[in-house]
């Protein structure tokens, strides 16, 4: 479903800044596919994201979706196969418009637009029906402006809106960071349930390895732009997060000791 195939991405090549974001990146997720991503600041997560989204262009390698080549298009170009959930609550939403407006723009993502009635009988429904899944009361104030809720109101219903036309891959960056640790857990467990329903592909950040350890079907870490572990549900189900921290410590120190050697 998604294919990242030698992806290198160098920041300020050239100069004394310069830095390598992505190191010949090569990933594979299947259909369904649920991947944590983990790894410290500067390691190249969010960097491979925005890859993923559009945001960002590789300086070598390509991006496929679904068999497409997507390398060449722009963000706005891939929103159709692509749903995303930012750390930031008051990212992914207008706090100006209603829910039941948000919804709305969300449901159309993708789709031919053409006149007629903004949100319609037949959407508030569904809309309400949607809405009764996060178990907030949020399908009880459709006409409530977004920008009234709660931060882990507005996660959540940002998460519900990136996964309401089931894209092709959902893009989850840091999404639970900015929430108290009892609406973290939250969307954190609405994730988890909704990402199961809908079977979709997911690839997402996070820092909180208890969670990556928790969610998702796969995890790998990052470091300097490069993918040093990859582990499978089976594998991921035997780690603990001290186990994580000794893999990375002793990676880590592996990697530093070739560098020092070259």
């Amino acid at each position: 479903m998604l294919k990242i195939d030698n992806v290198q991405k160098t920041f300020f090549a050239g100069t004394v800044n310069e830095r390598v974001a992505l190191a010949k990146i090569d990933l594979e997720l299947h259909a369904g596919e649920f991947i944590t991503v983990i790894g410290s600041n500067g390691a190249g997560k969010s960097t491979l994201l925005n890859m993923v989204s559009g945001k960002l262009r590789p300086d070598t390698g390509s991006v496929l979706i679904d068999g497409k080549d997507v390398t060449k298009l722009a963000d706005y170009q891939r929103a159709k196969f692509i749903g995303r959930v930012f750390q930031d609550p008051m990212a992914g939403s207008a706090p100006q418009l209603s829910i039941e407006q948000n919804m709305s723009i969300a449901y159309e993502r993708g789709k031919r637009r053409g006149l007629g009635w903004g949100v319609s009988g037949k959407k508030r429904e569904l809309f309400r029906e949607e809405l009764k899944s996060l178990e907030l009361g949020l399908e009880n104030r459709l006409k409530a402006k977004v920008g009234l809720l709660s931060g882990g109101q507005r996660q959540a219903l940002s998460l519900l809106m990136a996964t309401f036309s089931e894209p092709k891959i959902l893009l989850l960056d840091e999404h639970t960071a900015a929430l108290d640790p009892q609406r973290a857990a939250l969307v954190s467990r609405l994730t988890g349930e909704i990402v199961a329903r809908h079977k979709l592909t997911t690839l997402m950040v996070t820092h909180n390895m208890q969670q990556a350890l928790d969610l998702g079907t796969r995890l790998i870490m990052m470091h300097e732009g490069r993918i040093i572990l990859d582990l499978d549900s089976t594998q991921k189900a035997a780690m603990t997060v001290p186990d994580l921290l000794h893999e990375f410590e002793k990676i880590k120190g592996g990697l530093d000791d070739r560098t020092l050697l070259q």
